[in-house]
């Protein structure tokens, strides 16, 4: 705990005296982000450090290759679907935002199988990621940048299955969008039906 607790220091002493009106605001009035952002657990692509966001203005879920699982209302245990339903029908944010990455393991998993010590759990959830894997096609040249790519394409398309989710974009107060981070490059990319386009 040693790391954690000097970074809490540092921010004690370097970051909440400038971000204290902020917080207490924050504390004070609730949190209202206009954006929602499924991200992966990947500790090399953090959403609030690639989109330079302050405290209060993202709404974060985070799982495993940035994957959402089509609506499905059941009495399972639904952590990325909660967060959903909370973003949208209770703070009512205007925009979601999927944010996939290159070297993703998740991805990876996907193509290859899950590593054998992650079997519980791993291994059936990187299974909603199966349609993206087969539009990815099978030559080898670039195949897991393609699944990267389409998986983002998959989980927008996940999103619109939640009935609320699709009623919202439909009246025109939600936006859905996709972008996937290059973690060796540094460079956010739009991915769009045919490609990834490279944001200036």
């Amino acid at each position: 705990m040693d790391p954690l607790i000097e970074g809490y220091r540092k921010f004690r002493a370097e970051i909440w005296p400038a971000e204290r009106a902020r917080y207490e605001a924050l504390a004070h009035w609730g949190q209202s982000p206009e954006t929602m952002v499924i991200a992966c657990s990947d500790s090399r692509v953090d959403p609030q450090t690639v989109f330079s966001a302050v405290p209060g203005e993202l709404f974060v879920v985070r799982n495993v290759a940035a994957l959402v699982p089509p609506y499905s209302p059941d009495p399972g245990h639904h952590g990325t679907s909660a967060a959903l339903e909370f973003g949208v029908r209770v703070l009512r944010v205007s925009r979601l935002v999927v944010l996939g990455h290159g070297q993703c393991g998740g991805v990876k998993a996907m193509a290859y199988g899950a590593p054998p010590q992650a079997r519980d759990f791993v291994a059936s959830w990187v299974e909603i990621g199966k349609p993206a894997v087969l539009a990815a096609g099978e030559a080898p040249e670039g195949r897991l940048d393609r699944i990267e790519a389409e998986v983002v394409r998959l989980s927008l398309a996940n999103l619109m299955t939640y009935p609320w989710i699709a009623e919202a974009v439909t009246a025109g107060r939600l936006t859905l969008q996709g972008y996937q981070f290059n973690v060796h490059t540094g460079v956010l990319a739009s991915v769009g039906p045919d490609g990834l386009t490279p944001v200036e």
